[in-house]
Parts: structure tokens; sequence; C-alpha cells
């Protein structure tokens, strides 16, 4: 990779955060507008969720990230759109009768997570490379190899750089199998995810233990949710890793602050370039990360 960290703003997420902050963003226009504030500070990429208007909550709709990304196309702002492809996954059981899902459920098979990606053909999309208990109660995230293996096929038809959701270390493992396989294309993309119970610990020496895992030549970001975000840029960046911050991962500045997209990713910058560390452009993003080239409506360029 280059000596240029890259600056994610993963803007919003489908976590149920919309009542705890004023500042999440919903509706389209909303985090359009949000993906620009989040550029003009620094970002090079955002991740970008969508949202059903009426409820707040996390939404496959492909309508809706087509007006997100229509919209932020619109303004002229360069950035890299990451779009998501996690969304349907979601399984929650009955705790008594295991094999009834219950409200919530959302679950659906790999190839079915990817219309907004076919349609929209975005730099990068997510590939979340491993199943695992999300948080208390009896709500699982579920991909499964064969799902994996269906969507990353898929992914690389459409020449879309998926980023490796990674939660623990057997999604890593199993990550390199997908490469070894040549499911994923060189330079590969990693994202190491740290605190989402019950994936990884926020644990610094776990982290550089991932590092360590990682095939060679490979490009890789991290992040942490919570109170871990911000000092977890530092100690990405020190390691040789590219950061994500944003109201998806964290909804505070400081204690008893709330933040927006724009002034996390002004924190992440000030943090990065304290250490001596220039922060990454769209166009040097795209060339560390190997992105396709693409025509204005979206269209791979010839």
């Amino acid at each position: 990779m280059g000596n240029e960290v890259i600056v994610t703003a993963a803007l919003t997420g489908a976590g149920d955060t919309t009542g705890k902050s004023e500042f999440v963003p919903v509706t389209p226009e909303q985090i359009a507008k949000s993906a620009v504030e989040a550029a003009e500070a620094g970002a090079a990429v955002v991740h970008i969720h969508v949202r059903n208007v009426e409820t707040g909550q996390g939404s496959r709709e492909v309508s809706l990230y087509r007006e997100v990304v229509e919209r932020i196309k619109e303004t002229g702002v360069d950035v890299v759109i990451n779009l998501t492809a996690g969304m349907g996954g979601d399984l929650i059981i009955d705790q008594e009768d295991p094999l009834k899902p219950v409200d919530g459920t959302d679950l659906v098979n790999g190839l079915d997570r990817l219309p907004h990606v076919e349609e929209l053909l975005p730099d990068i999309c997510t590939l979340d490379c491993g199943s695992l208990n999300f948080g208390e109660g009896s709500q699982l995230y579920i991909s499964t190899p064969d799902m994996l293996r269906a969507g990353a096929r898929r992914i690389q038809e459409l020449g879309v750089k998926p980023e490796l959701e990674i939660f623990d270390t057997g999604n890593l493992w199993f990550a390199t199998k997908l490469i070894e396989e040549g499911l994923i294309d060189a330079p590969p993309l990693f994202q190491l995810c740290a605190g989402i119970p019950w994936g990884a610990p926020p644990n610094p020496g776990l982290l550089q233990a991932m590092v360590t895992m990682l095939p060679g030549g490979a490009n890789w970001a991290s992040f942490a949710i919570g109170r871990d975000q911000l000092r977890w840029v530092g100690l990405t960046a020190a390691l040789g890793g590219n950061v994500r911050v944003g109201l998806e991962d964290n909804l505070y500045l400081r204690k008893g602050v709330k933040a927006t997209n724009g002034q996390l990713v002004e924190r992440a910058v000030t943090i990065v370039e304290g250490m001596g560390i220039p922060v990454a452009s769209p166009d040097q993003a795209r060339e560390q990360l190997g992105l396709k080239k693409r025509c204005p409506e979206g269209n791979s360029a010839k």
C-alpha cells in the first residue's frame, strides 16, 4: 500500500441509533448530504447503508441506494463509493423453537443481497466473511461458505472491489481461502472489525496478530466501535492500516458530545496527520486499492 492513509466514513449503518442521535442520517437526501460533508472533511471513501424513511430501520431497497448515489454524484464532490452488501443476513430465532424465525428476521441468499450492487456498480461493496452471534439475545448474522463463494463470484463478475469484512479470526482464515480459490482479485481489501459483540474484541494485541495473518500485498483497514473508535484510528495508522470512522460505529466526539460524520472525519484526519502520516485523496485511494476506472454513469470505462 502507499504511504497515505485512506479515511472511510461509515455514514449511518443499520443499527437502532436514530433515536439516540439527531445527527444519524435517515433519508437519501440526509445520507448524501452527510457523505458530501465527510468527503469535504477529508474522507476518501464513504460507506453507505440506507434506511426506511418511515421507520428509520435498515433497508435493502434498491431505489434508496440509487437516490443516495445519484445525489452524491450530482454535487460533483469526488469520493469513492462503498455500498454495503451485508443486509439480508439477519436471523432472529425463537429461543424455545429455534427452527422458527421471528419478527426482525431478514435472511436471503448471497446473490439476493446484491441487486443494488448489480445496478449501481459502486467502486467497492462489502462481503461479510462469516456468521456470528450478533449482540445479546437470539440474533444471528448468517453468511455461510456457500453464500460467500456465490457472492464473491458475482461481485468479481461485476468488476466491483469486495471489501472483506472480518469480524473474527475464522473470518480472516476463510477470506484467505476465497483468495486462494481465485474468487477475489488482487489486491485484496480487508476491513478488520473490532468490538462488535460477539466478534473480535477491541484488543490491540489481537489486531496486531490479525495483521500478521493477512496475505502478502493486501490492503487493509480497521475500525472499532463506540468509545474505542477514535483511539483505534491512531493504533491502526501506527500499524500501517487505513482507518474508518462514522456514525455507523460511534455517535460521540467525546463523552457527552454527539458528533456528526464530518466532525468524526475531521478528528481522524487530525490524528493521522498529527502522526506525520499523509491522508489519501480519492484518487490516491483508487490507486492504492486498484479500483477500476468508471464512466460517470457508473459503467466500466473501456
